[in-house]
């Protein structure tokens, strides 16, 4: 009698086609807010809803073809996930486009333009990247091409300074980019790198103070470093933002790699510290706490730069929107400057009123919360430091813009993922999906060798 021959497991056939069922859920919970908006402002639905439907769906569409493709057994809800904030935030985008006439810069063709830049910058990531694992071989590299594009914007004739910022460079043809978006990403491939390398020794600990065990006076170079770089940040290039970003997400990583308390409290006396002196020293940085700390003061509303008008126009919008909101198209959330990039948390606020903000906040939760999942179930350290440390990266980025436009930490000029406009940060969080998706796949992708049991099992049950 013959030995059956071994037939190859299907890909999970079933999984992705309910993750293919949850993307068109997405798709249409937007389309219904985008005919939502029509029927608001103009009473009828959008003249060019079909296409804005048919190009999102096609966008994404590809995203699963090709993640099908090369990431079967990656995790099915994060595409979805993205997909759903995506949408919401050119949902928004269009309406705050509608508000202001065409003007003021705001439009919703460029988002979505940029969306498909995104897509195709996912796929060639997926594409290209078949094995995350190789990044590890580039630690130092992408260290010093995080750092290069971090201080770009300081080189002269090619950095842009906007409102009082220095965190652009132009180029023809494009516009404006900020390169500490693609370089937090690098930084992070660095990070994970270089602490599986060193964790052993930066785990050690030297003496205990009360029930903490610092550790070794010798090993406290990498975070002084790193703290000096993020306090250069904030003092040359005016950037609370990519500061805050880039030195919690090195504590956070730090954590994840030793499991040392020590690490945290020492990270945050240094940031807070810094934050202090530099405060104290340089006024672009006092002009900061001065309005988190009086924001209603008359005379800081009235300040051109560096004021505090946008911040309190934000808290009314919240204000207004209550618990349900005043509905999509019946706010006013053009009233808030730059509503549709660094205040759009706030305009759906107006909008979608607390239940809808709890609401997208529990999206960005889940997500985290299954980039989190993939750092657990990783092979390898270095996986889990850079699952945990993209994953991190998200959460903290929507803390800090949360918290800047509700007033509970100094504005930092971020920009919620996925949701405002803007290219850069668009395809550098499509980028993180992609290195998240990819880890996903390797985590969840079974052993060769249950691969083989799993299909002598199906040849014998036939």
């Amino acid at each position: 009698m013959s030995t059956p021959s071994v037939e190859p497991v299907p890909l999970p056939a079933k999984r992705r086609l309910a993750q293919l069922a949850m993307l068109a859920f997405a798709v249409a919970i937007t389309l219904g807010a985008y005919a939502n908006v029509g029927l608001a402002i103009d009473g009828q639905v959008p003249s060019g809803m079909l296409t804005y439907g048919l190009s999102l769906g096609g966008f994404m569409l590809a995203a699963y073809l090709v993640l099908a493709k090369f990431a079967p057994w990656a995790d099915p809800l994060i595409l979805p996930l993205v997909t759903l904030i995506n949408g919401l935030g050119l949902v928004m985008i269009y309406r705050l486009e509608l508000g202001a006439g065409g003007k003021g810069g705001v439009s919703a063709n460029t988002q979505l333009l940029w969306t498909a830049v995104g897509v195709v910058v996912f796929s060639v990531t997926l594409i290209v990247l078949r094995d995350h694992r190789a990044l590890q071989r580039l630690t130092y590299t992408a260290g010093a091409a995080g750092l290069l594009l971090l201080v770009s914007p300081l080189i002269p004739f090619l950095g842009v300074e906007i409102n009082g910022a220095r965190i652009w460079i132009g180029i023809p043809g494009v516009g404006q980019l900020q390169p500490a978006e693609l370089a937090k990403l690098a930084l992070i491939v660095f990070f994970a790198g270089y602490l599986v390398a060193k964790r052993d020794v930066l785990a050690l600990a030297g003496r205990r103070l009360l029930f903490i065990d610092l550790p070794r006076a010798r090993d406290l170079g990498p975070i002084l470093i790193t703290w000096g770089l993020s306090l250069g940040v904030l003092i040359l290039q005016k950037d609370l933002g990519s500061s805050l970003l880039i030195f919690g997400t090195f504590i956070a990583m730090l954590y994840i790699a030793t499991q040392r308390t020590s690490w945290v409290l020492i990270g945050i006396l240094l940031f807070v510290g810094g934050a202090i002196l530099a405060g104290t020293i340089f006024d672009h940085v006092y002009a900061r706490f001065e309005v988190f700390l009086n924001p209603a003061d008359p005379v800081l509303f009235e300040r051109e730069l560096g004021g505090s008008a946008q911040l309190m126009q934000g808290l009314f919008g919240l204000s207004q929107g209550g618990i349900l909101g005043t509905g999509l198209g019946q706010g006013h959330p053009g009233l808030i400057p730059l509503a549709f990039s660094d205040f759009i948390f706030a305009a759906i606020g107006e909008e979608l009123g607390l239940t809808g903000l709890m609401a997208l906040l529990m999206v960005y939760a889940l997500l985290v919360e299954r980039g989190l999942r993939t750092s657990i179930a990783a092979r390898d350290p270095f996986t889990k430091l850079l699952a945990g440390g993209l994953s991190f990266l998200l959460a903290w980025q929507v803390f800090i813009i949360v918290g800047g436009v509700t007033n509970l930490i100094p504005l930092t000029g971020l920009v919620t993922p996925f949701m405002s406009q803007g290219g850069s940060a668009l395809l550098s969080n499509w980028i993180l999906i992609a290195l998240l998706v990819r880890m996903s796949d390797a985590a969840r992708r079974p052993a060769p060798q249950a691969i083989q049991d799993e299909g002598m099992t199906q040849v014998f049950q036939r």
